[in-house]
């Protein structure tokens, strides 16, 4: 079957992400086994887009040759390399992404996840999957039988900045945990700024997301 014609075309341009790419945080990727996991770049595109078009906006993309041969993917063994093939087709699912405030977290601090300093509540160790839940941050995470899962709603959870927090907290293969959440607050917070754009209301100065954020599986 012929390649439907693309209507958006990318080329990349070149931006540091302090988050992902500074000194600040190094430490703490190589403790959670996400050195060199978590990537990002930046491509601007020549036609207005509108979030119907989203699976067309996706599917061109990962079609595009300047994307295919600049956009890093990570094999299970750890190895980086260009993405280097087009993609068949994509299912793409928009991410809700309203939150503004980190006061979004505060409730992990009321004393059933974390206490007022951020130091974790411990548990015996329970196993769900490859994971050993040790402390009452991965029981939220991970364990819905548990009594701290619902310190969070379903809808809570969905959101692109609690996907980030719980990606940073479960950590890769070899991750070594935190015993306070802040690093893992601090760090989700400087992705966050590093990947959404907000404006402010002219007349009222309310903050408001302009970003749109999907989440893709590429074939």
């Amino acid at each position: 079957m012929a390649e439907t014609v693309a209507k958006f075309s990318f080329l990349p341009l070149t931006k540091t992400f302090v988050s992902l790419e500074g000194k600040d945080y190094k430490e703490y990727y190589l403790k959670w086994s996400l050195k060199d996991r978590i990537k990002a770049k930046i491509f601007t595109f020549d036609q207005g887009f509108q979030a119907y078009e989203k699976d067309k906006f996706a599917l061109d993309f990962f079609r595009d040759p300047n994307v295919v041969s600049k956009l890093e993917t990570d094999s299970n063994q750890g190895q980086t390399a260009v993405l280097g093939t087009k993609a068949k087709r994509v299912v793409v699912t928009s991410v809700p992404c309203t939150i503004l405030s980190m006061a979004f977290f505060d409730k992990i601090m009321d004393g059933n996840i974390a206490n007022e300093s951020g130091d974790v509540r411990k548990c015996f160790d329970e196993f769900k999957e490859e994971f050993t839940i040790s402390d009452n941050l991965r029981q939220m995470l991970l364990n819905e039988d548990s009594d701290v899962y619902c310190e969070f709603s379903e809808g809570e959870r969905s959101e692109f900045v609690f996907l980030l927090f719980s990606h940073l907290c479960l950590g890769g293969q070899l991750c070594q945990y935190e015993d306070n959440v802040q690093p893992y607050l601090d760090i989700t917070k400087a992705i966050y700024k590093d990947l959404i754009s907000v404006q402010k209301h002219p007349e009222t100065k309310e903050l408001s997301i302009l970003s749109q954020v999907f989440k893709v599986s590429c074939h």
